[in-house]
């Protein structure tokens, strides 16, 4: 007897899943908290203790004495992937429907292909939203290295607020590795980028108006690059008038990022522990409309981890 597969991974769907992106939503995530690659479900993780790096023990060496011997490195933490996916219920009508459609030349229209694009665009939103979450998280950085501005110190208010000596602080605030980039909101860019005192910085003179590009705030402030949040989430519960909000708030973080950083090697702010590839099935289900059809299926298994918040600073209600 052969055995019940309930969940089928399809490789055309799941070639899908992975190589999809929607070009009209601007998610960030993947750019902010990079994926790597882990061996299973569960993964061990270097985490980098800030006194192993300014800790200075005694180095002088007597004439037949031994050098003070000291152990350089991080400490492992234990940690697992976690599974994150939905379901879209598509009939074999329409299946079947749309296939006449196709051979006859009058569409291209596959709905299992349609379910898995649109499955994968909410998983990809919802990771955006967790990592959103972890990032403008005051509780992530150490108190040292966070700051929340009010009032006339926020980058809104064009006449008393200072926003390059605020950044220019925050950048010189971390430990061992300066931020090289900079996870900012895009209403909080918005206010950034048209701020007198950049504005002036940039282009020269006393303009007072007009917007900086990304690549001038990068070259101004010594980033890599300007990584702007700029996505939206319906807030309101199923069934009630759409509510839509930022993903990312009116917030600055500050990070330190290495390029080639991950689980079991290397100092960065953070990073996506991911566990294979992103995946798409379909799960045979009779009981959806008169002639059955199937569950399809989208998910992945990630992880998203904050290694080194000493490489970060976060500049909290950075506009009004």
């Amino acid at each position: 007897m052969a055995t019940s597969r309930p969940f089928i991974v399809d490789a055309a769907l799941s070639a899908i899943a992975i190589k999809f992106s929607n070009p009209d939503v601007s998610l960030i995530a993947d750019r902010v908290l990079p994926r790597r690659p882990v061996g299973g479900e569960k993964f061990k993780w270097l985490k980098f203790p800030v006194e192993d790096s300014f800790t200075v023990p005694n180095t002088l060496v007597g004439r037949k004495g031994r050098p003070n011997q000291i152990e350089v490195g991080a400490t492992e933490e234990d940690s697992s992937v976690l599974d994150y996916g939905l379901d879209d219920l598509v009939p074999n009508s329409d299946v079947d429907a749309a296939r006449q459609q196709r051979e006859a030349g009058f569409s291209v229209y596959d709905p299992e292909a349609r379910a898995t694009e649109v499955l994968t665009d909410l998983v990809l939103l919802d990771r955006e939203i967790r990592v959103a979450a972890k990032v403008f998280d005051l509780n992530t950085y150490a108190a040292s290295q966070r700051v929340t501005l009010s009032g006339t110190s926020q980058f809104s208010d064009i006449v008393n607020s200072d926003p390059i000596n605020v950044i220019n602080g925050a950048l010189d605030s971390t430990f061992v590795m300066r931020p090289n980039k900079m996870v900012i909101g895009q209403l909080a860019w918005t206010k950034v980028r048209s701020h007198p005192h950049i504005v002036n910085a940039v282009k020269g003179g006393n303009l007072n108006k007009g917007n900086a590009t990304r690549e001038q705030v990068a070259e101004l402030f010594e980033l890599q690059e300007i990584i702007v949040g700029s996505s939206f989430v319906n807030t309101a519960r199923k069934g009630q008038t759409a509510a839509m909000s930022r993903v990312w708030g009116k917030h600055i973080s500050l990070i330190y990022q290495n390029s080639v950083a991950g689980p079991d090697a290397g100092m960065t702010f953070g990073y996506t522990a991911q566990y294979g590839n992103r995946l798409a099935g379909r799960i045979p289900d009779s009981n959806i409309g008169l002639q059955g059809g199937a569950a399809i299926r989208v998910g992945e298994r990630v992880r998203e981890i904050v290694s080194a918040p000493s490489v970060a600073y976060f500049i909290q209600n950075a506009v009004a």
